[in-house]
């Protein structure tokens, strides 16, 4: 017999639906969505929208009311059983006196694990775990690494053309992809916390590395208003101290942070090579600023020392219709690589045209690249 019936499925793809409402906005809480039903009839819906505020249990149960007894609750992450800024949602739900609980998947987090669901239990309430956890575990990818290994999600972006050259020979780049696809990169970042790229990078496209508002599809703009939208950390390694004062990334909004020779503005230790722990640096950008999504913008250097850590999840490829020739830049430098079993595999996760280019999200399947640095 089937644990879930066809109405706890419908639920939960609801409440699923409602969590994504927060992805512009919850980082670095996860996104999650709630949904209440009492009779087969729903009594209250909630979603977390910012830290800080109520969780999404907390806002179905404020919009369910005395219908809350004897309800049956569907969460697509098991809820909080700890004091944090608000106070445990599996406290709220036992005082509003549910009677049934189901729950996507277990909290990642440390402090929350399994304890959120024993309270439940402990009070009388019945609970049920992993329906539809695949698409709940999707919610928060960065939010389950961070959790599980102390690292962000790390997304690459890169532009090319049809070729895979990212910029002609003298550097110029502006514009390979279309304005389209470049608004599509608005909306990557905004899903960021964080945006890394190098000095090298910002100094040659004088970037700005912020979230253009303006550049959002409509229908965001009206469900986002601007204040609303937050400006990722802008993270820059300039170790040769190419910045300067004229930049456009010193006109635009958003925190900055730059990793310069000096290392002062992070805890980010050295290789034995003289070169940055790109490792350790994701780690301190975990532990010191709570960055559950990293999104990457950078040349075939860092695309390349990147790819030999085996530190990308996700690769996003702009390819626009145009050909520069090999005389253009590329987009990974030397990977090192002496056999076709040690080639980079992928795995293609979305194919769509934007615009007149497409756009290629892939996940990394193989590290076959990877090199073991020396301690």
């Amino acid at each position: 017999m089937e644990k879930f019936s066809s109405r706890d499925r419908q639920m939960m793809l609801r409440a699923i639906e409602l969590a994504r409402a927060g992805v512009y906005t919850t980082s670095p809480n996860p996104n999650v969505g709630c949904v209440i039903t009492n009779n087969d009839r729903i009594v209250g819906e909630g979603f977390h929208y910012r830290a800080g505020q109520f969780h999404a249990e907390v806002n179905a149960l404020r919009m369910a009311g005395a219908c809350s007894v004897g309800a049956t609750v569907y969460v697509t992450l098991e809820p909080c059983a700890h004091y944090g800024r608000m106070p445990p949602c599996a406290e709220g739900l036992i005082n509003a006196r549910v009677l049934k609980v189901i729950c996507a998947m277990e909290d990642p987090n440390p402090k929350v694990s399994g304890r959120g669901i024993r309270m439940l239990q402990d009070a009388g309430i019945e609970v049920e775990v992993g329906l539809f956890q695949s698409d709940a575990e999707a919610l928060n990818p960065g939010f389950i690494k961070r959790m599980k290994k102390g690292m962000p999600f790390v997304q690459l972006k890169m532009a090319a053309s049809l070729d895979g050259r990212t910029a002609l020979s003298n550097g110029k780049s502006q514009w390979i992809t279309s304005l389209q696809a470049r608004q599509d990169v608005q909306v990557f970042r905004a899903k960021s916390d964080a945006i890394l790229s190098t000095g090298k990078t910002v100094v040659e496209d004088n970037a700005s590395l912020s979230v253009r508002w303006q550049d959002f599809p409509k229908s965001l703009q009206i469900r986002y208003p601007q204040s609303q939208v937050r400006q990722p950390i802008r993270i820059i390694l300039d170790r040769s101290g190419r910045l300067h004062d004229g930049l456009q990334l010193f006109k635009s909004l958003g925190s900055l942070l730059i990793v310069d020779s000096k290392q002062e503005k992070i805890n980010a230790p050295v290789n034995f090579n003289n070169q940055l722990d790109l490792s350790k640096v994701f780690m301190s950008l975990a532990e010191q600023y709570h960055i559950n999504y990293l999104w990457i913008e950078a040349g075939e250097t860092l695309a390349s020392s990147l790819i030999k850590s085996g530190l990308v999840d996700e690769l996003v490829f702009y390819l626009a219709p145009k050909i520069i020739g090999s005389d253009g830049r590329g987009l990974f430098g030397a990977l090192g690589l002496g056999d076709m079993a040690d080639v980079l595999e992928l795995k293609i996760k979305d194919v769509r045209q934007i615009g007149c280019d497409i756009r290629i999200i892939t996940t990394v399947e193989s590290k076959g690249v990877v090199k073991q640095e020396e301690s």
